[in-house]
């Protein structure tokens, strides 16, 4: 049966997204210093202001250079996403740092000790999926959704003059027929922030190209199914339009809905914190599934216990699409990587200053290694053929 799918992202500049970065750039800078560090950073923002804080744990003697140098450090990553306005500029914002020590507690569960594995930081459950309507093996509406807005984004760095602001959110609306695979966009909403002097006919006038030529040919809607800036003005933006906060958008940084999600968010947790290092660890088994043929679409969830190395339980669901009974998948999956803290982070090589780029236009469905080396490592589909033949 025909149906209709939704899928929405937003952009770096987006009050949420601002402080998503700004949390995975306060992590980065604890990495680069100290890759076995701490961190779990939560930012708000809003009109002028930024605040951080959480726990952090580092040496001693690495700990107050590291800390000299976050207010510099956040300050650059606002001005890389480009906000200069009045009411929020990068370099005339209030800054607040409460960072604090890390819980003795926390740190007893999670430290190694001589008779005890590395154990997770939290509990929780984590999913990852994968899929083959796209050559990222990602859902299409949110991958396309998230394209559109990376595309603008750099449009608007490349030219000073740029009537497109930094805060900007898209959403698709694709039509999948009777086999379960996308035909093309039904509906598309793209709202921007804008200078004041801009019209909307200017607006639209610039960014319908850039959509259609992100969707793949024939995908395009007609004018008519084309909202752009529904609200008819939108040059208020960024946190002072609206207040943003870490991790609330977790469906954007995922599937799009697509996929279950555990309810853990990513940005400003070390990769001791399996809410974000298992989610990586799931995608990377669910796109090697995917990659070695084994099926169309897969979904793995992973679940874990505070302070215990080895997870609580493994779940892959091929959706009948596989080429193997999804418990002969389980067993080689959990064959062919152990799913450990300590295994996941030296496995996929989490410890290094990798997260800041991860922050924006989704943390799955990008390449290797495309912003340097080491990051996005989750999405290497470098188990495959091993996968392919332990099945």
């Amino acid at each position: 049966m025909a149906y209709l799918f939704t899928s929405e992202s937003v952009s770096e500049g987006h009050p949420d997204k601002l402080c998503d970065r700004v949390s995975d750039t306060v992590l980065d800078l604890f990495l680069a210093a100290e890759p076995e560090a701490r961190v779990a950073c939560e930012t708000f923002a809003t009109t002028n202001r930024v605040i951080i804080g959480g726990e952090v744990r580092a040496s001693k003697d690495k700990l107050p250079g590291i800390l000299g140098s976050i207010e510099g450090a956040v300050r650059g990553a606002v001005a890389d996403i480009g906000y200069e306005q009045e009411k929020f500029h990068h370099a005339h914002f209030e800054f607040q740092n409460y960072l604090h020590e890390q819980s003795s507690d926390i740190a007893m569960g999670v430290d190694s000790g001589d008779n005890k594995d590395e154990g997770a930081g939290d509990q929780g459950l984590m999913f990852g999926y994968a899929c083959r309507e796209t050559d990222v093996l990602m859902p299409a509406a949110i991958h396309y959704s998230h394209q559109v807005l990376k595309r603008l984004a750099e449009i608007r760095k490349a030219d000073a003059d740029s009537i497109l602001g930094p805060d900007s959110k898209s959403q698709i609306t694709l039509v999948y027929g009777d086999d379960g695979r996308p035909t093309g966009a039904h509906k598309i909403v793209l709202s921007t922030q804008h200078d004041e002097a801009a019209s909307q006919s200017d607006i639209r006038k610039l960014v319908t190209p850039v959509i259609a030529d992100v969707l793949p040919d024939g995908w395009m809607v007609g004018a008519d199914d084309l909202l752009v800036n529904p609200t008819g003005n939108f040059v208020i933006g960024g946190p002072d339009g609206d207040a943003g906060l870490t991790g609330r958008k977790i469906i954007v940084d995922t599937y799009g809905g697509a996929a279950p999600h555990g309810g853990g968010a990513f940005s400003g947790k070390d990769p001791t914190k399996v809410d974000r290092s298992a989610a990586y660890a799931a995608r990377y088994l669910a796109k090697n599934v995917v990659a070695a043929g084994l099926a169309e679409k897969c979904t793995i969830q992973l679940a874990y216990a505070i302070g215990v190395a080895e997870p609580v339980s493994i779940y892959a669901d091929t959706h009948g699409t596989g080429t193997v009974a999804d418990s002969r998948l389980e067993q080689a999956l959990t064959d062919s990587m152990r799913l450990t803290p300590r295994n996941i982070r030296e496995h996929l090589g989490l410890n290094k200053p990798i997260y800041a780029a991860s922050a924006a236009y989704g943390h799955f469905g990008r390449i290797a290694g495309e912003a340097g080396p080491g990051s996005f490592s989750w999405e290497a589909t470098d188990l495959a053929d091993s996968l392919a033949a332990a099945v």
